[in-house]
């Protein structure tokens, strides 16, 4: 009986020993020293989206994956990376939909227009359905 309760024990812990238990990020949940650099830092948190929550920005999120981009974000200010590089950058890593602000080009390009498009195409279907004339 010990010899098939010992495996199902491991087995049912498996789940709690993948939660990551690892050091946080040096930054995560503090600010830098440089009042202007942590500014710099939190306009730009704020415009990232969280990979996991996908509706916070990584300034908002509580996640995991949000205090390590976080920390990345600062580490990257601290160096003296400019915030569009590291925009870049995080676009690069995690595809275009980590930015609240998606470049209008592209892919982009098409979520701009698509509304002025369906608009458009809606007032000429309303034009067409209302502005004939009777006889």
């Amino acid at each position: 009986m010990k010899r098939i309760f010992a495996p199902l024990l491991l087995l049912a812990a498996t789940p709690v020993m993948a939660q990551g238990s690892g050091p946080d990020a040096p930054y995560a949940h503090r600010q830098l020293e440089d009042s202007a650099q942590e500014t710099e830092a939190s306009a730009l948190m704020e415009t990232l989206r969280c990979i996991q929550c996908q509706g916070q920005s990584i300034a908002d999120s509580d996640a995991p994956i949000a205090g390590a981009m976080r920390s990345e974000v600062r580490q990257r200010i601290k160096a003296g990376q400019k915030p569009e590089q590291i925009r870049g950058w995080m676009i690069r890593r995690y595809g275009e939909y980590v930015s609240f602000e998606p470049e209008a080009s592209g892919a982009g390009l098409i979520l701009w227009l698509l509304p002025i498009l369906l608009l458009l195409a809606g007032l000429l279907m309303a034009r067409g359905l209302f502005g004939k004339e009777k006889p």
